[in-house]
């Protein structure tokens, strides 16, 4: 009976090890894999990102370093690829088009009762290992708020990183997942 048991434990030891080699080795055969959905092509270790010039008419200041600033947090959080400040792998640039506040609903009074804020970005995205991943590409999103407050302070800051989050989602995944 005891070396049954201890039989069946060794059995499981095995397996668990077969398991994980197994799996190490799917994982690695197909260029690097991320639970995020990226697929980053063999060889593909740096990115950049480029300063996002602000283009808007309506310019608000500091804009464009927030988001640059967070697509390069969202890159590096969802990949295992490193920074760099210029020679990347993968290189991000492009301009902030629009930033525009505009009603979307009206009051019986004739006023605004909410207010949407839309912002724009056009995206040149460059793979140096991979030309045909190149892509130009203009991403929108926007943030809706009532028409009786005013989009200052935390409000605009929460406009802003709920807007970010999104188009810069929709970047990674339209250049390293691929949807």
């Amino acid at each position: 009976m005891l070396s049954l048991s201890k039989h069946i434990k060794n059995m499981k030891k095995h397996l668990l090890y077969f398991s994980i080699l197994t799996s190490s080795f799917l994982l690695s055969s197909c260029g690097f894999y991320s639970f995020t959905g990226a697929s980053i092509p063999a060889g593909t270790e740096t990115y950049q990102v480029n300063r996002f010039e602000n283009t808007a008419l309506l310019v608000e200041p500091g804009l464009e370093r927030d988001f640059k600033l967070a697509l390069e947090d969202l890159i590096q959080n969802q990949t295992n690829l490193n920074l760099v400040p210029s020679n990347g792998d993968l290189v991000y640039e492009g301009e902030i088009t629009d930033y525009r506040i505009s009603p979307t609903t009206a009051t019986s009074q004739n006023t605004a009762a909410q207010n949407r804020l839309t912002i724009s970005v056009k995206l040149r995205f460059y793979n140096k290992k991979n030309e045909d991943d190149d892509l130009d590409q203009s991403f929108s999103f926007y943030y809706d708020y009532p028409g009786s407050s005013q989009l200052v302070g935390s409000q605009k800051t929460a406009a802003h990183e709920e807007i970010f989050e999104r188009i810069t989602q929709d970047i990674f995944n339209a250049t390293l997942a691929k949807w």
